[in-house]
């Protein structure tokens, strides 16, 4: 069975995307830094032939945007689809062909190949792998797909919220197998961004 890597992406568009980050360091400059830092991500993850790359995009008009349109090829665009973030994460471990899938956020500028191939590799004996972030979000959501998805996966998260891995990990039934991938962070305010 194959492996596959869900990148999920906004499309690149000023005053929609990194707008906590707009609000401190102007709405085109976090629209470029995002195209940048999005475009280098799909590039670098993309060339791995260990797994195929599909793009999940919102919104769902945006599927032939210009930024990815040379990145990944048009059959492995999907919509996201309408409803709360949770929602749309579930799509693609409901609707992709057969094997293990992976799933990240599009802007974690430290995110390379050997995350991934880490999350896949715990993902051979657990059922769900996590990349949490130091926010108490996370970046990464794995799951072998040898067992149904519980339905209370993501049931009650406060996304956006330093509770956020804990209310999903709650959420599991006890008979899940989890396991933590690396701690990775995207970059959210102009603090991180000047780190960065």
């Amino acid at each position: 069975m194959r492996r596959h890597l869900v990148i999920f992406a906004r499309a690149p568009q000023a005053g929609r995307v990194k707008r906590r980050l707009g609000a401190e360091i102007g709405v085109l400059e976090a629209a470029r830094f995002y195209r940048s830092l999005l475009a280098g991500q799909i590039a670098r993850l993309a060339k791995d032939r260990r797994w195929t790359v599909w793009l999940f995009i919102t919104p769902d008009h945006a599927l032939d945007h210009i930024v990815w349109r040379n990145l990944v090829p048009a059959a492995r665009r999907q919509p996201q689809r309408q409803g709360d973030l949770g929602r749309r994460m579930k799509l693609p471990f409901l609707s992709l062909p057969p094997g293990p899938v992976v799933l990240v956020g599009s802007d974690i500028p430290h995110l390379r190949r050997h995350h991934i191939a880490r999350a896949f590799a715990l993902l051979g004996r657990h059922d769900l792998v996590f990349g949490p972030a130091s926010d108490g979000g996370f970046w990464l959501i794995g799951a072998k797909r040898t067992r149904p998805l519980p339905w209370t996966l993501f049931a009650g998260v406060r996304w956006s919220t330093s509770t956020a891995l804990a209310d999903t990990l709650a959420g599991l039934p006890r008979h899940m197998t989890t396991a933590l991938a690396d701690t990775l962070d995207d970059v959210d305010d102009a603090e991180a961004y000047r780190r960065l």
